[in-house]
């Protein structure tokens, strides 16, 4: 089990519903199917290797440590979207993270369990 979070380049959307709608089309085009797997663009690839920086994907860490549900990240990501997996146990953290980063990088950043964007 994981908590997930939705990270995608675009324009934000204005509400929840418009981000449920832009979410489903982005998963179903680019993460759904293995047809639909594409590199990554540059903005998310340059995304998920500065959140990287601070929690990395190497495997060389403490069982207790672990972030990630479903390493290596960047194989999470397709086109404009990447999907990330986070174990429970770091969710909180590592999701406000997540999220900020996201800002920062001018994406959007939704989570697919509440439907809703994060801040």
């Amino acid at each position: 089990m994981s908590y997930d979070l939705a990270v995608w380049d675009g324009e934000r959307p204005l509400d929840n519903d418009q981000a449920c709608s832009t979410y489903d089309e982005l998963y179903e085009r680019y993460l759904d199917s293995d047809d639909a797997v594409m590199p990554p663009t540059p903005r998310i690839a340059a995304y998920v290797e500065a959140l990287l920086v601070r929690y990395p994907d190497d495997g060389d860490r403490d069982v207790v440590d672990v972030v990630w549900a479903s390493p290596p990240v960047l194989n999470e990501a397709s086109g404009p979207i990447v999907y990330l997996l986070m174990t429970y146990g770091k969710a909180v953290e590592v999701s406000d993270y997540a999220a900020s980063l996201a800002r920062e990088h001018g994406l959007a950043c939704f989570d697919p369990q509440w439907e809703c964007l994060r801040p």
